[in-house]
C-alpha cells in the first residue's frame, strides 16, 4: 500500500475488490468496488459464491500515489430492508450529497437496489430505510448528465435475476428469450432530483447491430449479460457491459442516453476469472478503464482484484480493444 501504483497490478492486495465503479470526485480518484470474502459455500450460476457483506472506498490522489483503503463504508448489518448478497455498486455526487447506489437480496430472496448518502466521497455511507421503489436486479450504474439529469442502468442475467422481470412483476420461474429472439438489454429509468427515486418506470435498452437489428439472445459475443456502464464522450454516449458467458467487456454507442444503442466492438479481452466488471473514467487528459480479474488468488472467481489500464480512442469515436496481459 505504499508503493505508488502501475497498471495491471491489483490496486489493493490486503484485501479482494470487485466490480470498480471510478469516479473523479474533489480532484481524485475514487473507486467503489465490490468486497470479495474468503468462505466455503456453494458455487453456482445463481452466483451464491459472491457472499460480500460490506463496501470499502478506494482512492487515489493521482496515478503515481498510493491506494488509499478507506475502510468499510457500508455493512449489510446497517440496511434494513437487506438480507444478503452486497453485489457491485455504483457512486455519484449531486445536490452536494454523494450517493452509492448498491444491489441486494431483500427478506424475500428478491434483489433490490438500495440508496445510502454522505457527505464525503470516502464515506461512511447511511442507507435509507427501504429500497428504490420499482427497483430490481443488480449493477447499479449513475450517470449524472451534463444538463444535471440522472440516469440509473442496471440488470444482470442468471443470478441477478433480470429474466425474472419480463412481465413486469417477478416471476421465479421465467426463462431467458430464446437464441433467435432479441437480448434481454439492461434497464434505465431517470431519477428524480433527491437522487433516492425514479420519475418513471425502468425501461429495457435496445441494443442493435449495424443494421438496426436487434443483438439475439444466442449472440453470446455481442448480447448483454451484465455490467452496464455509460460514458460520454464528444457527443456520444457509450454502453459498455460484460458478456457474461464469453468473458469480454463490450460496447455500443448512441445519441441518446435511453437508447437505442449500435453495438460497436470489444474493450476487453477476457481476463483471469469467470467474467468481468468495470468502469470507464476520464482523469486529466486521458481515460481509464477500471475492472477487475483473479490473477492474485491464483483463478478463484470468488476472490478478485481490480486493476486499471489507460483506454484510447480512435479517430472515428470507436475504442481500442484492450488485452489485459499485453
Amino acid at each position: 500500500m505504499n508503493n505508488p501504483v502501475k497498471p495491471k497490478e491489483p490496486l489493493v492486495t490486503h484485501i479482494y475488490t470487485a466490480d470498480p465503479s471510478a469516479h473523479v470526485f474533489e480532484g481524485k480518484i475514487y473507486i467503489y468496488p465490490s468486497h470479495d470474502l474468503d468462505h466455503d459455500g456453494p458455487s453456482n450460476d445463481n452466483g451464491d459464491q459472491y457472499a460480500m457483506e460490506d463496501y470499502h472506498v478506494l482512492s487515489l490522489d493521482n496515478f503515481q500515489s498510493p491506494c488509499v483503503d478507506h475502510g468499510e463504508a457500508l455493512h449489510l448489518r446497517d440496511i434494513p430492508w437487506a438480507k444478503q448478497q452486497l453485489w457491485a455498486p455504483d457512486a455519484a455526487f449531486k445536490n452536494n450529497t454523494y450517493y452509492l447506489y448498491f444491489p441486494a437480496k431483500d427478506k424475500d430472496d428478491i434483489f433490490r437496489i438500495g440508496v445510502a448518502t454522505s457527505p464525503s466521497p470516502a464515506g461512511p455511507f447511511k442507507p435509507q430505510d427501504s429500497y428504490i421503489p420499482g427497483s430490481f436486479s443488480i449493477d447499479p450504474a449513475v450517470l449524472v448528465d451534463d444538463d444535471n439529469r440522472a440516469y440509473v442502468y442496471f440488470g444482470g442475467l442468471w443470478g441477478g435475476q433480470l429474466e425474472k422481470w419480463q412481465t413486469g412483476t417477478y416471476q421465479p420461474d421465467a426463462a431467458g428469450p430464446s437464441g433467435n429472439e432479441p437480448a434481454l438489454g439492461p434497464q434505465v429509468a431517470e431519477l428524480n432530483d433527491d437522487m433516492l427515486t425514479f420519475k418513471s418506470a425502468p425501461q429495457e435498452i435496445s441494443i442493435v447491430d449495424e443494421n438496426g437489428s436487434p443483438i439475439t439472445a444466442g449472440d453470446e459475443d455481442r448480447r448483454y449479460f451484465e455490467g452496464p456502464w455509460v460514458h460520454k464522450y464528444n457527443g456520444y454516449y457509450y454502453l459498455s457491459y460484460s458478456t457474461g458467458t464469453t468473458h469480454c467487456l463490450v460496447y455500443a454507442m448512441s445519441k441518446n442516453p435511453m437508447g437505442p444503442y449500435e453495438f460497436k466492438g470489444t474493450i476487453l479481452t477476457p481476463v483471469i476469472g469467470w467474467t468481468t466488471h468495470h468502469s470507464i473514467v476520464q482523469f486529466e487528459d486521458k481515460w481509464y478503464l477500471f475492472y477487475h480479474d483473479s490473477s492474485l488468488s491464483g483463478g478463484v472467481n470468488h476472490k478478485r482484484s481490480v486493476k486499471y489500464t489507460e483506454l484510447k480512442y480512435n479517430e472515428d469515436g470507436t475504442i481500442q480493444t484492450i488485452d489485459p496481459y499485453k
